[in-house]
């Protein structure tokens, strides 16, 4: 069977999936990796663990032996440099993306580039601390100066993946592009501070995400830009499928959208609903504005090498706190909330009562105005959660327009945890009465993103229609 091999790398869960030519997964493994203490004692991703997964899966993957491995490629978290030295091998710790940001550092980067709002726009980053990887660099290069001296690239951690296997070392448009503060949106190049701090020396060559580079015949790193395999020693495979070719990876949410922009040409939003709810739209390259940048939207790049706006919303974490408080006050188990149904007459007793109360934040990122309001007033669990989810969607709508203006979107598409929430769902179809509104399923999209980006590559066959499963609510 011939197949394609992903690495889809989370913060928490580490997965290799194989899937065959009509993108049905036939293989999979999965684990969890220990963080370490960087040298300020602060946890982070243990990147010579995730290295030595990675060597013992191609190991364990050689032994099955029913699989013809045509390709392999990469997906994983972004704001994440893997810093390697002249021998290939790392030099600094993984930094987390959630590490704090030194404030007077922070000023005197921006006092120096034109001010936050102005920097903002240009790179559709809001200020985000380490989260704009471009700031780590920067902070090495400040702060850790003989650091900064021994780092040849600085790989975003897909491209560090890809580069573990080819010795070859690129950056790609999808990790460069994630509020990273590196790029210039409205130039389509590196913003000016990359050039004259010297940053663009540490960042290997620009490839399309689309690319691929040959493994040799016994999938051993070739020789590349940084010169020497990045599996030396006894951490090199001691078996491994005789893959032909690699991807360079993409960033996790660029290749998420991927399955999305292949199945459909007219233009759509996508909400993709987890801890945060993302609201991307693909059909709109509009530049961001100051009031957008203040609603925390940003923008991704595609796999294209295209704008994707999108906007942010903490709904998912709200939803999971606020399930909380209301088992707590109905004496149910927070896991009684999967039993409640969507009920249209609920729903219009609650804005009868409603009418004329308060409207919800105006900063999206926020909370809805849920959390403020009394239980008292609800006579059960059901009730109180149709107000929740309404209130929730009140956010929603608000934050998915800032994306939808000026666009002809006729179709949203919801995926993760909310797209299986029917009171969500029919409020969010609600809402939107002049657009189609489906729930979108796809197994591991992130993964099979990164499948389709190398399609052309590995398999000979024509996409199949079925890779998304929808369901329509009116």
């Amino acid at each position: 069977m011939n197949v394609i091999a992903i690495f889809d790398i989370g913060k928490t869960n580490k997965k290799l999936f194989l899937f065959d030519e009509h993108y049905k997964i036939v293989w999979e493994r999965s684990t969890v990796c220990d963080s370490v203490l960087d040298e300020d004692g602060e946890a982070c991703e243990d990147v010579n663990a995730l290295r030595e997964w990675v060597c013992q899966s191609l190991s364990e993957l050689s032994t099955q032996a029913e699989f013809d491995v045509r390709a392999i490629n990469f997906s994983a978290y972004g704001a994440s440099f893997v810093h390697i030295g002249q021998d290939g091998q790392p030099v600094a710790p993984l930094y987390n993306y959630l590490k704090a940001y030194p404030e007077e550092l922070k000023r005197k980067f921006y006092d120096t580039y034109g001010g936050e709002v102005t920097f903002s726009m240009l790179t559709a980053s809001p200020v985000l601390g380490s989260l704009n990887s471009g700031m780590q660099l920067y902070r090495i290069k400040e702060l850790q100066p003989e650091l900064f001296g021994r780092i040849k690239y600085s790989l975003h951690l897909p491209q560090y993946l890809s580069y573990l296997l080819t010795g070859r070392a690129f950056s790609d448009i999808t990790s460069i592009g994630c509020h990273t503060n590196l790029w210039n949106f409205s130039q389509g190049t590196y913003h000016e501070w990359v050039y004259r701090e010297g940053i663009v020396d540490k960042l290997a060559p620009i490839a399309p995400s689309t690319s691929v580079v040959p493994l040799g015949a016994a999938g051993a790193g070739v020789t590349g830009d940084a010169a020497i395999p990045a599996f030396p020693g006894p951490s090199f495979p001691t078996k491994m499928p005789a893959i032909p070719i690699a991807g360079i990876g993409l960033h996790d949410s660029s290749a998420a959208i991927i399955p999305y922009l292949e199945s459909f040409r007219e233009p759509f939003v996508l909400i993709s609903t987890g801890t945060w709810c993302i609201s991307m739209n693909p059909f709109n390259d509009s530049p961001l504005t100051v009031a957008e940048l203040q609603k925390d939207c940003l923008c991704y790049m595609s796999y294209q090498g295209k704008p994707v706006k999108a906007s942010r919303l903490f709904a998912g974490y709200e939803h999971e706190q606020q399930v909380r408080r209301l088992a707590d006050h109905f004496h149910k188990l927070p896991a009684y909330v999967a039993t409640v149904d969507f009920d249209a007459e609920l729903v219009e007793g609650l804005r009868v009562m409603d009418a004329g109360t308060e409207e919800g934040d105006t900063v999206m990122v926020g909370a809805s105005v849920f959390g403020r309001r009394s239980l008292t007033g609800f006579v059960n669990f059901e009730q109180a959660y149709h107000r929740l989810i309404m209130d929730i969607i009140s956010q929603q709508v608000a934050s998915t327009q800032l994306v939808l203006a000026g666009t002809e979107v006729k179709r949203i598409f919801v995926d993760g945890g909310f797209g299986k929430n029917q009171v969500y769902m029919h409020l969010l179809a609600d809402a939107f009465p002049d657009i189609e509104v489906f729930a979108a399923s796809i197994p591991q999209a992130t993964a099979m993103g990164a499948a389709l980006a190398i399609h052309q590559h590995w398999n000979s066959r024509f996409l199949p229609g079925d890779i998304i499963e929808l369901k329509y609510y009116k």
